[in-house]
Order: structure tokens, then C-alpha cells, then sequence
């Protein structure tokens, strides 16, 4: 499964995507813990010290917003997004 990761996320990791192992029955949220397993500095960046995501980050499945809990499938690209502002 691959991430796709944008602004200082990709920073963080050293690249836009990054490619993560999951088993068949994942969730959006094993894949996520898979990512920030392999990179560890992300952890402070997507989850609060609750161990929640941050209300301010976006994860996509396929182009579309993905709860946590929702079942993956084989394929499928995962994009996770920091706040970003300008003009």
C-alpha cells in the first residue's frame, strides 16, 4: 500500500511516498500506524499526546476522505495531509 504525503510531512520522511506493508483485512489506521512505525518522527506531527489523530489531519483513501476504521484493500493510495494555508 502506498502513502502519499504532502508538505512537512513529506519532509519529515524524506519523500512524497512511501510504501507500507499491511495484511489483507487493514484498516486505514493499520496502514497509518505501519507509516509511522517505519518513521517515527511523524508520530508528533499526526497524533496528539492522546494517542488520537489531529483534528487538523486529513487522511484520503483513493482521493476521499477516510475514517480511520474503514477497511483497505489491495491497491489502494492513501494520502495524508497537514494543514497548509496561503494565498
Amino acid at each position: 500500500m502506498e502513502w502519499k504525503l504532502f508538505a512537512d510531512l513529506a519532509e519529515v520522511t524524506g519523500a512524497r511516498t512511501v510504501r507500507v506493508d499491511v495484511g489483507g483485512d487493514a484498516t486505514v489506521g493499520d496502514a497509518l500506524d505501519a507509516l509511522v512505525g517505519a518513521h517515527p518522527a511523524l508520530e508528533s506531527r499526526v497524533f496528539g499526546d492522546d494517542g488520537e489523530l489531529y483534528d487538523h489531519i486529513n487522511v484520503l483513501r483513493n482521493g476521499e476522505a477516510a475514517a480511520l476504521g474503514e477497511a483497505t484493500a489491495a491497491g489502494d493510495e492513501l494520502a495524508l495531509f497537514p494543514p497548509v494555508s496561503g494565498g
